[in-house]
């Protein structure tokens, strides 16, 4: 657990960089069109959030927390008409996005690496997949998620 961690602190101390690289991979990305509709802040915020506390997203945070972020995110993009493919793909963007950052950035020299590697892949597939699925449901009813944030204590009604 203990290169696990190391990676992930390694990946977190490069969110705004990482952010930085996936917003532009968003832009010019022809299966995103409508992000055009997301204040480009809003998605680098929402971008360096999840890179920048990755940690707690992968090992402290439960998954009612997941459904309630990511059934927001969903109902925010429905209502900025951003068709649910492209929340989808771009949420598989961002973690696509911390690989390449892993490939290109990483020398992994002794098996125990690799091993350590492949503990933070497993968390980030069992993240994202949570995710995805979460931001369809909070997308396809958008009432729910509104209901869920305002349970959750994140909005008011």
């Amino acid at each position: 657990m203990l290169l696990a961690y190391r990676l992930v602190k390694l990946m977190e101390a490069h969110s705004e960089g990482l952010a930085r690289a996936l917003q532009a991979k968003v832009e010019k990305c022809d299966r995103c069109g409508g992000y055009r509709n997301v204040p480009q802040e809003e998605l680098r915020r929402l971008i360096s959030e999840v890179y920048g506390h990755l940690g707690e997203w992968l090992l402290g945070k439960t998954e009612d927390d997941i459904k309630w972020r990511y059934m927001g995110i969903g109902a925010r993009r429905a209502a900025q008409g951003v068709p649910l493919s492209q929340v989808l793909w771009v949420i598989s963007m961002v973690k696509e996005n911390l690989w390449d950052y892993l490939q290109e950035n990483e020398v992994l020299e002794r098996p125990a690496e690799v091993f350590g590697e492949l503990e933070v892949l497993a968390l980030l597939d069992q993240f994202f997949d949570r995710a995805m699925y979460y931001a369809a449901r909070g997308y396809e009813s958008p009432q729910d998620a509104h209901t869920a944030e305002v349970l959750a204590g994140r909005v008011e009604r």
